[in-house]
């Protein structure tokens, strides 16, 4: 029977910030492999499809779970889609707006910041991220927001983030930067995969992940087989089946080569 195999992006495929911003040759011959034995694969990631490049969209991947499962597409066809409550949005926009946070609302093919948001652009910039869907002149109330991403600079921001941990939100969050991921418990990659198994039919124990982070760890408990990478925090590694190699030494070719393909 077919197997479905899914893969975050950073940390995972690529390392923009030390240089792999293009999954490289040895990982893109593994996964081909993968497709030409009739398995599927899949991204799986927190991202956008604003902030899928080009080389991830020409690597010719089945499908995407994107950020983190609010949005789930196989080919061309969203199977599953799932915005926050504009009621919300509205909310925390706001709060944004008065703590000084520079935030992007991440929509369903587009994303939407404010041109002025300069430390925000700089950080996508560094992680070679694209332009072409990102939007500066947006209505709020006409848009779907399926994800959020901030930018704090002092404690206070810091400390109203942090507060939007909630029965129905949960957050990812880089001390080191200030930066927020802000997205609904309701949806995860765990929730995104799931969703693609039943929609073709593969049983769970078919599946397979790659991952190296925090938003990572339903989805590498939930496969049949979590892969977590070497370059994964301990707490991270506790939660997979299997540990391969890091990025840099192009360790999910090597996880497919030991676990997969065998």
């Amino acid at each position: 029977m077919r197997k479905a195999i899914f893969f975050d992006i950073d940390g995972t495929l690529l390392d923009c910030l030390n240089g792999i911003t293009d999954i490289t040759p040895r990982v893109k011959r593994a996964i081909r492999e993968l497709q030409a034995k009739g398995n599927y694969v899949f991204i799986a990631t927190g991202r956008p499809y604003a902030f899928l490049n080009d080389n991830i969209h020409k690597a010719g991947f089945d499908g995407f779970v994107l950020n983190n499962g609010a949005c789930v597409q196989v080919n061309d066809k969203f199977i599953y889609k799932s915005y926050l409550d504009k009621k919300k949005v509205r909310e925390v926009v706001d709060n944004f707006e008065k703590f000084g946070i520079e935030y992007i609302l991440q929509g369903q093919t587009n994303s939407y910041i404010k041109a002025e948001y300069k430390d925000l652009h700089r950080l996508y910039d560094a992680y070679n991220m694209p332009k072409k869907y990102l939007k500066g002149n947006y209505n709020l109330d006409e848009i779907d927001v399926y994800k959020t991403e901030m930018l704090c600079k002092d404690q206070s921001s810091i400390d109203y983030c942090l507060s939007l941990d909630n029965d129905q939100y949960d957050y990812v969050y880089d001390s080191e930067m200030g930066f927020f991921e802000l997205y609904s418990k309701s949806n995860s990659k765990a929730t995104g995969i799931l969703k693609i198994l039943e929609y073709l039919n593969i049983p769970i124990e078919n599946s397979y992940a790659f991952g190296d982070g925090k938003n990572d760890i339903e989805m590498l408990s939930t496969v049949g087989c979590g892969i977590a990478m070497g370059n994964a925090k301990d707490y991270v590694k506790g939660y997979a089946k299997m540990v391969t190699d890091t990025v840099q030494k192009d360790g999910v070719a090597i996880g497919i080569e030991r676990f997969i393909m065998v």
